[in-house]
């Protein structure tokens, strides 16, 4: 695989990565920060920020480290503009159509990766030539010579 320039973590991945430091979805976001253009936009800000705040987080990380943890990714983020309208017209759509939005969202910024432990994203894969895969498989890709 050629250089892997803009890449989209969904919010599952971005939630284990905050609950579990040092795990592999952990890894995989470090590697994709330092490596890539990890991009975002606001409504996948939102639901990342609306996810964390759970109270059944509170036994994993206090709410004061996944509030830090947001405000990380948000300043280590690229934004971009998706509307309700891009989200809607997504297509083949995810069987999820919550998911759509990540979808939509790699095709705004022309990502190479979309990085998700979700089943309903993985079965997409490849979607419009867009790589999905697990954080542990873009890791293995990341560290390969």
């Amino acid at each position: 695989m050629s250089r892997i320039e803009r890449v989209v973590l969904d919010t599952s991945t971005l939630v284990s990565a905050a609950l579990r430091l040092g795990s592999v979805p952990y890894q995989a976001l470090n590697v994709a920060l330092s490596e890539s253009d990890v991009c975002a936009c606001a409504p996948t800000l939102a639901e990342l920020d609306s996810v964390l705040m759970r109270s059944k987080f509170d036994r994993y990380q206090p709410v004061e480290i996944r509030t830090a943890f947001a405000a990380v990714i948000r300043k280590r983020c690229s934004l971009f503009e998706v509307s309700a309208e891009d989200i809607a017209n997504v297509s083949p759509p995810c069987r999820d159509s919550k998911d759509n939005v990540f979808l939509a969202l790699c095709l705004a910024c022309e990502a190479d990766v979309l990085i998700s432990s979700d089943a309903d994203l993985l079965v997409l894969h490849p979607w419009h030539g867009l790589n999905i895969m697990t954080p542990a498989e873009f890791l293995q890709v990341m560290t390969t010579p």
